[in-house]
């Protein structure tokens, strides 16, 4: 948030007196999303996010696959065809690619920007 500047005194004996300066704008406030895309978290329960190299993600819809992501080393996977907000309820699969392994099933809900899986 800015400083703001405070009207200096005036002179009691020169009567009222009135501010030389007006405070400054302030920059509005964010009113839309943050992240454009659809980011993904798998952290642990402490917060701290899993080494996810070798992970990858499923997004889709009843039995439709919409998108499918890479995690990075950093437990982040961003889906690049979906705009945030979302509109619609996805169901989220995270496999290890080496095998395929299914390790998580988690189901996102319409109207987020983020979410994290814990666990």
């Amino acid at each position: 948030m800015a400083a703001r500047i405070r009207p200096t005194l005036k002179s009691p004996s020169k009567g009222k007196g009135k501010a030389i300066k007006r405070a400054a704008q302030l920059a509005p406030q964010q009113s839309g999303p943050i992240f454009s895309r659809l980011t993904i978290v798998w952290i642990n329960e402490e917060g701290i996010p899993f080494n996810t190299t070798g992970f990858f993600a499923r997004l889709s819809r009843g039995n439709t696959i919409v998108s499918t992501a890479n995690f990075d080393r950093f437990g982040v996977v961003r889906f690049n065809n979906i705009t945030t907000l979302t509109t619609a309820t996805f169901t989220l699969r995270i496999f290890r690619s080496a095998d395929g392994a299914l390790f998580r099933t988690r189901t996102i809900p319409s109207g987020v920007e983020t979410f994290a899986v814990i666990g």
